[in-house]
């Protein structure tokens, strides 16, 4: 039953895009993705919370962590089999760790929580909060931008996961991108 939480093996450079909501993820995870013609994987939970949303009217509930983690790592794991040398992922189970901690006072399912820490990422690109807030249905935290940035730099920190800072606009944040993945994929 576990193993749908699990990373198939694979060879090519798996970098996340990981850090609070509305601070360009799923843009830079297009803009990288065209950048090395390759794929990316994204947010599995937004297209689930959004059809709770539209269908029931309700946010994400805990019981609702572990159907998102499995639907990640489905898509992953099958993107990761098109990808040419790099697999951008717009987040990861890691982040789903994140949110549920800071949303769930603390709690995170076990499972969730070993696959979260198990699972191998080369890059993680840490999004700043530098870039205007926008809303929608499923964004609540406006006000907190700044507490779950640094929850997500001490969660990267604390399991020693290897990323880079994201700041400036768009064009500056490819290019710092670009540059660690270049060196990624010359040193590999």
């Amino acid at each position: 039953m576990e193993k749908k939480f699990e990373q198939e093996p694979s060879d090519v450079v798996k970098i996340v895009l990981f850090g609070p909501e509305s601070t360009g993820k799923t843009t830079l995870s297009d803009q990288l993705a065209r950048e090395y013609n390759t794929v990316w994987v994204p947010e599995y939970a937004r297209e689930y919370l959004q059809n709770k949303w539209n269908n029931e009217r309700k946010t994400c509930e805990p019981k609702d962590l572990l159907p998102i983690a499995e639907g990640q790592m489905r898509l992953e794991n099958e993107l990761a089999k098109k990808a040419t040398d790099v697999l951008i992922c717009d987040t990861d189970l890691l982040e789903t760790k994140v949110y549920s901690e800071a949303y769930y006072l603390g709690y995170c399912d076990p499972v969730l929580e070993k696959y979260a820490l198990n699972n191998h990422y080369d890059l993680y690109f840490l999004t700043y909060i530098d870039v205007p807030w926008v809303g929608d249905d499923l964004r609540d935290k406006p006000n907190e931008r700044e507490r779950m940035f640094n929850y997500f730099k001490e969660t990267l920190e604390k399991y020693n996961r290897n990323f880079i800072i994201l700041t400036g606009g768009r064009e500056e944040r490819l290019a710092t991108a670009v540059k660690h993945i270049d060196n990624l994929l010359k040193n590999k």
